[in-house]
């Protein structure tokens, strides 16, 4: 690498899912997966499911390099034969030294092949909006074929939700006659998208949010410049996804999560001048991120609040809790649902037709401060 190209690379870079080695929070899923394929009799199609930015393609690469790792062996996915090695792993972890690591993240592994969402333009700059059957039209023949290195031939669809229609159709010839040797691990935060039909076809393995702590210090891993206090605050507003922490870490999300707690804190009467002033500096061209960022903090501490006022939540003492029990406590929660409801229908539709962005935001506070109002 030249000097040139080493200063223009990220101080700080955050490994994709097929270069991350390391995997914390979900040691059973991983056990689940050694155990069965120990047992001889792995399924044929797996189905990972969690929330968002909590480890799911992660886990699905660390598979993946776990079984390629494994040769061909007399044993193999589908011979009914228990495949045991000497010394049982406890884990899925393969060294970044390995072959097969280097081959994986360089996107140069025979037997392994990603779908996710293709471009809607030449230049491969704006993602589609959903999985296409042109993204998984090879996923049959390639999991046809001979295995490289005789093993497995393995493929992941990354966001297996976003799959059209015709997509899933293709996906589920693939699993109502699975070629043998062949392996698909399906990632999804959205199971009930799919087709019923390809979801009886896989072993469905469902990950836990990620534990505050267990946040907190990826966060500080990841991004090293945010302070202990920050990175306690930055994941109890992740909902335990270390996804969702390091983009409002690099988005200014905790200095607007505190401007906003700072605009709703002075319900049941909102102050209309500085509501419209926040909504001017959501609006500007340049705001994309800072738009994003403060619609799914409000949406997530609508949902917070509520569990707050079904006992459900956890009483930390931050910018919010005392909000919350203030709102929840002047009456049922029946509001709080339908306000929830009405928001998050407001922001899938603005984002469906382009909406003012401003209008959207004045909107969904003045719903907020009506329900608070009673």
């Amino acid at each position: 690498m030249s000097p040139a190209a080493a200063k223009t690379e990220p101080e700080h870079a955050i490994p994709t899912p097929r270069e991350n080695a390391e995997l914390l929070g979900h040691l059973a899923a991983e056990r689940a997966m050694l155990n069965a394929f120990r047992s001889g009799r792995l399924s044929h199609a797996w189905l990972i499911c969690g929330p968002r930015g909590i480890g799911k393609a992660t886990l699905a690469f660390r598979f993946a390099r776990f079984l390629l790792s494994q040769g061909g062996g007399d044993g193999g996915l589908f011979a009914g034969e228990p495949l045991l090695p000497e010394e049982p792993a406890e884990n899925l972890y393969i060294s970044p030294d390995s072959p097969v690591f280097h081959r994986i993240a360089a996107h140069a592994h025979a037997d392994l092949m990603t779908v996710e969402r293709g471009f809607s333009d030449a230049a491969k700059t704006k993602p589609r909006a959903e999985i296409v059957v042109d993204d998984v039209r090879r996923t049959g023949p390639f999991l046809s074929m001979t295995p490289a290195e005789g093993g497995w031939r393995i493929v992941i669809v990354d966001g297996a939700d976003l799959m059209n229609r015709n997509a899933m159709n293709a996906v589920l010839k693939v699993l109502e006659e699975p070629p043998p040797q062949s392996l698909l691990l399906l990632t999804c935060h959205n199971p009930g998208r799919l087709l019923p039909t390809v979801r009886s076809r896989c072993r469905m393995l469902t990950l836990n949010p990620l534990d505050d702590d267990v946040v907190g210090m990826l966060l500080r891993r990841l991004v090293p410049e945010t302070s202990p206090e920050d990175a306690a605050e930055l994941a109890k507003l992740s909902d335990g996804s270390i996804g969702r922490a390091v983009t409002l870490a690099e988005e200014g999300g905790l200095e607007l999560y505190r401007d906003l707690m700072d605009l709703l804190g002075t319900l049941p009467r909102i102050d209309i001048a500085a509501l419209h002033a926040f909504a001017d500096r959501l609006s500007r061209p340049n705001a994309d991120n800072a738009y994003r960022t403060v619609t799914e903090l409000l949406q997530n501490w609508l949902a917070r609040l509520i569990r707050q006022g079904a006992g459900a939540g956890e009483g930390e003492g931050n910018y919010e809790t005392a909000l919350a029990a203030r709102l929840t406590g002047q009456g049922g929660l029946d509001r709080w649902l339908q306000v929830w409801e009405k928001i998050t229908l407001l922001l899938a539709r603005a984002d469906r037709i382009n909406l003012d962005r401003k209008q959207v935001i004045l909107n969904a506070v003045l719903a907020i401060e009506t329900a608070a109002r009673g």
